[in-house]
């Protein structure tokens, strides 16, 4: 399985012909898999954005006492608002861990949160994407639920999330180099990080990107 942010209506050159440049993007891509990797603007990152802001390329991970690892990795490119409408508060700040995101304001709004004007999108213009990756021994079921809830992740740091104009998916890796299978108990708090954890990316990924063109970055706003 894949998934990509469309960007073949952006305009630019595509006449490639039978051989579109991102075969080899692809090898480049994971060739230069490594340890520490570039975030924001990097990769699909580059040319993301989130509601009225640059989106970007965001990770975040937990390990437990016990040696469970758990990571998130997301493509934010939203039609939906990271922040929280008449603040200048990241909906994902509460999960800040470590000063990961450059501890941003958390401020409340005065009144109510509005509820008009919050979908602006268009066909194919927009999605989400990301991955969990786990050293735990899960199977295909427990994976795909360990997804379903890193979903909860995402609604926790944009808004809206899974509207029509949204394609987000969510993948799971397993390593299975934690030991044994993995109970539903085990799952649940496996989900719990996930969830966590792609909260936190989506974070990281809004102050880590960069203003590009007309596209303004969060710090920079945050600046103004």
């Amino acid at each position: 399985p894949g998934a990509i942010l469309f960007d073949l209506a952006n305009g630019g050159d595509k006449t490639w012909g039978e051989f579109p440049p991102y075969w080899d993007l692809g090898r480049q891509a994971v060739a230069a898999a490594a340890k520490e990797f570039a975030l924001g603007n990097a990769g699909a990152g580059l040319g993301a954005t989130a509601g009225h802001l640059k989106g970007g390329l965001g990770s975040a991970s937990v390990v437990t006492a016990d040696g469970l690892q758990v990571g998130a990795l997301v493509a934010v490119n939203a039609v939906g608002s990271p922040v929280v409408p008449g603040t200048r508060t990241l909906w994902s700040a509460l999960y800040e861990q470590n000063g990961e995101m450059g501890s941003p304001p958390r401020t409340l709004p005065d009144g109510d949160i509005a509820l008009d004007g919050l979908i602006k999108g268009f066909p194919g213009g927009n999605t989400t994407i990301g991955v969990i990756a786990t050293n735990a021994t899960l199977d295909g079921a427990q994976a795909r639920r360990v997804a379903i809830m890193a979903h909860d992740g995402l609604a926790r740091a944009i808004r809206p999330i899974h509207t029509p104009f949204d394609g987000d998916t969510i993948f799971c890796l397993a390593t299975g180099t934690d030991g044994d299978a993995v109970n539903p108990e085990g799952l649940g708090a496996i989900g719990t990080l996930a969830a966590d954890c792609m909260t936190r990316a989506v974070g990281r990924a809004m102050v880590e990107a960069e203003s590009l063109d007309d596209l303004v970055c969060y710090r920079d706003w945050l600046a103004r």
